[in-house]
């Protein structure tokens, strides 16, 4: 990590050293079609989370909604100033089937349309990085690019976002966060960005990756040299979550514990209600320090956190 390099938060841009305890992947909101009655939108309860958060000894919270799901951006600035948690906000779209069928997230706020090109997506999300977002007042700057894998075969709507991200990845230098699905194929994701697109393998974080059972998945795709971010403890029960445990000690034992980032992934009400951001600080990390000893947990926590959200930011 260069001298130069700092995290975009909500705030400002930030001295990786002054990150500190990481939430690396995760949401205060979030909407979809998908989950109806599940919706994230209570900036108080957001404040509740947050400051629930930092009382367990949290710092830092990186929310990775994109753009059209219901963000909120307007909300952001205020509750990382009244909680004293750093918010790293996110640019980017998800899949097509988390936004409403009238309206493509690639579109101005308030537009409606079909597909539109990656050059148009890619500066809206160049916008977003460098200038702000839509609905902030206070110039709020994402500073990381959320993109999701699909359930098989790539879709248009895929390639387009993949191709957009990785052109405001070279405009800017933001990370890219990746949403896998179970179905999906995470080495071809990051083949893609990286090969096709050229995007550095250590500018791109790999999510869900405790959904994949297969043990040298995870390991080879640790040894490209992207970041893996495990972030299931939001799901209590879930086989993802069942597993976050065995995944960790395997990557460790393998040598790339320098890869990974820990997340909770809070993503319905039914998650925050029963632990959501907190319960990675109050019970797998515990665990883990048990097991490996507290260097581990600085290292997932802090430390690769630093690596992987730190940018020696350009200008479009």
């Amino acid at each position: 990590m260069t001298a130069t390099r700092t995290v975009r938060t909500v705030l400002g841009d930030l001295a990786p050293g002054d990150l500190g305890v990481t939430d690396s992947h995760d949401h205060l909101f979030i909407r979809s079609p998908l989950l109806p009655g599940q919706e994230l939108d209570d900036p108080v309860a957001a404040e509740a989370v947050l400051r629930e958060y930092a009382a367990a000894g949290g710092h830092s919270f990186v929310q990775w909604t994109p753009r059209g799901m219901g963000r909120g951006a307007g909300d952001l600035a205020a509750l990382s100033r009244a909680t004293g948690v750093h918010v790293v906000a996110a640019t980017g779209a998800h899949q097509a089937v988390h936004y409403p069928e009238d309206r493509f997230p690639a579109g101005t706020p308030g537009t409606t349309g079909g597909p539109a090109a990656s050059a148009d997506l890619a500066e809206h999300f160049v916008t977003e990085l460098s200038t702000g977002l839509p609905g902030a007042r206070e110039g709020v700057r994402a500073g990381l690019i959320k993109i999701a894998d699909d359930a098989g075969p790539l879709t248009g709507h895929t390639r387009r976002t993949m191709a957009a991200a990785a052109e405001a990845y070279h405009a800017t230098g933001a990370p890219i966060a990746v949403h896998l699905e179970p179905e999906g194929d995470p080495h071809g994701v990051l083949h893609r960005l990286h090969g096709r697109h050229g995007v550095d393998p250590d500018r791109i974080i790999l999510g869900h990756l405790t959904r994949f059972t297969d043990r040298s998945l995870h390991r080879s795709l640790a040894a490209e040299g992207a970041f893996l971010a495990l972030d299931s403890p939001a799901r209590i029960g879930h086989p993802a979550d069942l597993q976050a445990f065995e995944v960790i000690a395997d990557l460790v034992e393998a040598g790339h514990a320098e890869r990974l980032l820990l997340g909770a992934d809070t993503t319905t009400r039914t998650a925050r209600e029963v632990g959501g951001p907190t319960r990675l600080l109050t019970d797998l990390a515990p665990r883990l320090a048990r097991t490996f000893g507290p260097e581990l947990c600085e290292l997932l926590l802090v430390a690769n956190p630093a690596a992987a959200l730190a940018t020696d930011w350009r200008s479009p």
